[in-house]
């Protein structure tokens, strides 16, 4: 199993989770979420201020991991600075707190 989290821009989400949706994804936590990466921040007189984003996770099998990736990159860029990032990570195991089950 992985878990992918990929930060993007708040205005893409729609776009994202119905393109995760119409290939099978459904389940999606979404998170707003405040932070600077490589463009660090927005620079206004002086000051410097974090850039809204919107933290998508889902937890997939590893057979899907490129199809995942794929959907999200496509329908989140919009080819300019601060499109976002997305992260993969191995999730040991996961268990379902009512009923004890353990996988996915």
């Amino acid at each position: 199993m992985k878990m992918v989290t990929a930060f993007i821009r708040p205005e893409k989400v729609e776009n994202v989770i119905s393109a995760l949706g119409a290939e099978g994804f459904t389940a999606i936590t979404r998170l707003d979420v405040y932070g600077r990466g490589k463009q660090n921040g927005i620079h206004v007189f002086g000051a410097c201020y974090d850039m809204p984003k919107t933290m998508l996770i889902t937890v997939i099998d590893d057979g899907s991991l490129d199809k995942v990736v794929k959907t999200i990159s496509g329908s989140a860029r919009t080819g300019k600075v601060g499109d976002g990032r997305i992260f993969v990570t191995p999730i040991e195991s996961a268990y379902t707190v009512r009923t004890g089950e353990v996988g996915l």
